[in-house]
């Protein structure tokens, strides 16, 4: 079946570049930033249909966004140095946090009370008590921060360096470990394991590691090429494309790469194999998510400076599309 009847396109989409699409893990609710100054909430319904439900402005780009775990609430971090906190029940959004570059990543950390860990572009992490004005404590980062993620009771970050630090969020201000990042061009992703011990890291380069926390299971570290084109042999000429996106699949524990090469794919990490690769999209694939269920693959169509400034200047459309998941796709094979 064609792609472009197969997934359902999100109505109402940012006038602007998409910067990060999130899921809620409580219902069908898609926080999407935009370089529009836009956080945006869509509620997509059963048959596939959208709305949007909420949406609330900072004062420039917003840069990324991510839901507490309850679902009650959405933040975001923008250009503007600050991130912002939108309550669901109230439909008021507030200022939770300061820095003094753009907050690049925003990650919300366990605890008795949700703390949210910020990453900038000034070369440090926060992390924040939303009931407060000032942060609970300050991480000073060897560089401007590109990529961060969480899962308890990790917190890993990626800087302009390609230095990977992890912070074991039981002290969560003294890095844990620090590593080169094993690609040897810049970071792109980072996405913890469901299990919280290890991570995916996407670079530039079309290629993908998965790290394992601990050195007693240094032996599972493995990377692998994708979002490639060309090059049938070794010594063929190929392009290479980056990869933007790693997502874990809720319920099997697979995962998805996408990347600017505008395609995405399923693949079985423990088997080390794609399970299912799809056509191209039109466009590169800024970011991407699975619902709660797993039933659901969002991915944003929208132009992510890959060719810099170059590329902008060929007309690429800012869309959100939804991809109904076959189980057959996405479930690891039995071996």
């Amino acid at each position: 079946m064609n792609r472009t009847v197969q997934d359902l396109e999100v109505q109402q989409p940012p006038t602007d570049g998409i910067s990060e699409i999130q899921f809620s893990s409580q219902a069908d609710l898609l926080a999407v930033s935009s370089w529009d100054t836009s956080l945006r909430i869509y509620e997509i319904h059963a048959n596939g249909s959208s709305e949007i439900k909420a949406n609330y402005a900072h004062g420039a780009p917003v840069l990324c966004c991510a839901w507490t775990k309850d679902g009650t609430k959405v933040a975001s971090g923008g250009a503007d140095n600050i991130a912002k906190q939108f309550d669901i029940a109230t439909g008021q959004s507030t200022q939770i946090a300061q820095h003094d570059a753009p907050i690049k990543e925003v990650r919300w950390v366990d605890g008795p009370n949700p703390i949210l860990a910020t990453g900038s572009w000034d070369k440090t992490v926060k992390y924040w008590d939303t009931r407060q004005s000032t942060p609970i404590s300050t991480i000073q980062l060897p560089e401007r921060l590109y990529a961060m993620d969480s899962v308890f009771p990790i917190l890993v970050t990626g800087t302009a360096d390609r230095q990977i630090t992890i912070y074991n969020l039981n002290n969560p201000t003294t890095p844990f470990k620090t590593v080169t990042n094993p690609l040897k061009w810049q970071t792109r992703t980072i996405s913890c394991f469901p299990k919280g011990n290890g991570f995916g890291v996407g670079s530039i380069e079309g290629r993908v590691a998965m790290q394992y926390v601990e050195d007693k299971d240094a032996s599972l570290n493995f990377t692998f090429r994708c979002h490639r084109e060309g090059g049938q042999t070794p010594r063929d000429d190929f392009t290479v494309y980056s990869v933007n996106c790693i997502n874990w699949h809720p319920v099997f524990g697979s995962f998805s790469t996408a990347g600017s090469d505008g395609q995405f794919a399923f693949w079985d990490r423990d088997a080390r194999q794609k399970l299912k690769s799809f056509p191209k999209v039109g466009g590169p694939i800024a970011s991407s998510c699975f619902n709660r269920s797993g039933t659901i693959f969002a991915y944003a169509i929208s132009y992510e400076w890959n060719k810099g400034h170059a590329g902008a200047q060929q007309p690429i459309p800012n869309k959100i599309m939804l991809h109904s998941v076959n189980e057959v796709d996405a479930k690891p094979r039995r071996r």
